[in-house]
C-alpha cells in the first residue's frame, strides 16, 4: 500500500487498482491488448464523508468496483482511480 498526498473530498475514495491478470488459469499468457481492466483494488485515501453519511470503507480495504467506475489519475508515476463510495460494490 502506498501513501499519496491526495485527500479526496466528501464521499470520494482513492483506489489503487490491482494489476491486470498476466496469465489465464490454464497458464496462457495474456497480451497487453487483451487484458481486462481490473475491478479490484486497495483503498489508499478516503474523504470525510457527507453530512449524516459517514464512509464505510477505510484505508487498506480491498474493494470490488464497476468496470468503468471512477476517473483515472496519475500521481507521482502511479495510476489511481478516484470514485464515489457508491461506485464500490463490496469490501473483500
Amino acid at each position: 500500500m502506498s501513501t499519496v498526498s491526495i485527500k479526496p473530498l466528501a464521499d470520494r475514495v482513492l483506489v489503487e487498482p490491482a494489476a491486470a491478470e498476466e496469465k489465464t488459469s490454464f497458464g496462457i499468457i495474456i497480451p497487453d491488448t487483451a487484458k481486462e481492466k481490473p475491478q479490484r483494488g486497495i483503498v489508499v485515501a478516503v474523504g470525510s464523508g457527507k453530512k449524516d453519511e459517514p464512509l464505510t470503507v477505510a484505508v487498506g480495504d480491498t474493494v470490488l468496483y464497476g468496470k468503468y467506475s471512477g476517473t483515472e489519475i496519475a500521481v507521482e508515476g502511479k495510476d489511481y482511480l478516484i470514485m464515489r463510495e457508491s461506485d464500490i460494490f463490496a469490501i473483500l
